[in-house]
């Protein structure tokens, strides 16, 4: 009996103590839309603006995922995290490149001063690798990617991403076929041996059981929903708050089961999308 019991304990000692991770997206809406109150601000102001939703929140991420940001404000980011939080931060961006091969650059500052090229970003605590993985994308328009960070403290691989809009300018054609193909494709890039998956992102598709959206969207989604739980679904209702206006168009997906708070700030002006914040636990 003692015996049974020493190994009872032994057994318990030696379990692994659960690993949090918390995990922020945000379509900062800053680069080339002028209905926007966040278009044209310069790099300080973004750092500030972005820092503050990170850390002034009941989830405060570990990792965020940025769209329609600037690279050119990656540095004041990455210097504002770590100051007001202590923790050293990666950043890694990629900036969109039009389908003639430049650059698509955000507009300038309001002080006329350039910042790059509208940008998804990833920026992470602590020490990380980046990597870009093209995806399928309308030869008419700009080019899309996924941006992955793998965290190997954490044994982590996070990616970030921007699909087409589905406007008449991108992904225009009936069905949703390169938001289809770029969904299929994210997904192959994800996944990542001996890793946890976290992905997420301005999607721009409405999730499968809204009911709103195009029907093509939805069903585009829907195998992400398969293989991960979204931070906001209701069971097995693959839905959520709205994100942008009337829709939810922002996700973050995590194994299944790992899920423990999912946040949506409401008290947003500045930018047309709503921060979404997931923890999770594993």
């Amino acid at each position: 009996m003692v015996g049974q019991v020493l190994l009872l304990v032994a057994g318990l000692l030696a379990a692994p103590a659960p690993t949090d991770l918390s995990v922020m997206t945000w379509n900062v809406c800053t680069g080339t839309n002028s209905d926007c109150p966040f278009y044209r601000a310069g790099p300080v102001e973004l750092a500030n603006t972005i820092g503050t939703y990170a850390l002034n929140q009941p989830i405060k991420p570990d990792v965020i995922f940025l769209q329609e940001f600037c690279t050119g404000a990656d540095g004041a980011l990455e210097l504002w995290l770590e100051q007001r939080t202590g923790r050293k931060w990666t950043i890694g961006s990629w900036g969109l490149v039009s389908h003639d091969g430049s650059p698509y650059a955000c507009h300038p500052d309001r002080l006329g001063r350039p910042r790059g090229a509208q940008s998804i970003a990833v920026a992470v605590a602590g020490e990380a690798t980046f990597a870009v993985h093209p995806l399928p994308a309308p030869p008419w328009f700009v080019k899309r990617a996924a941006l992955c960070a793998t965290i190997p403290a954490r044994k982590v691989h996070a990616c970030g991403t921007h699909l087409s809009s589905g406007a008449q300018y991108d992904d225009r054609r009936p069905g949703a076929p390169y938001r289809t193909r770029q969904i299929r494709r994210l997904l192959e890039i994800a996944a990542k041996p001996g890793h946890r998956t976290v992905l997420g992102g301005d999607l721009n598709v409405a999730p499968p059981d809204s009911g709103y959206g195009s029907a093509a969207g939805r069903r585009a989604v829907a195998p992400v929903y398969r293989a991960y739980e979204e931070c906001d679904q209701r069971g097995r209702h693959r839905t959520g708050r709205r994100t942008r206006e009337d829709k939810k168009l922002d996700y973050l997906f995590a194994p299944k089961g790992t899920v423990r708070r999912c946040h949506v700030e409401r008290d947003v002006t500045l930018s047309d999308h709503k921060p979404v914040y997931v923890k999770l636990t594993w």
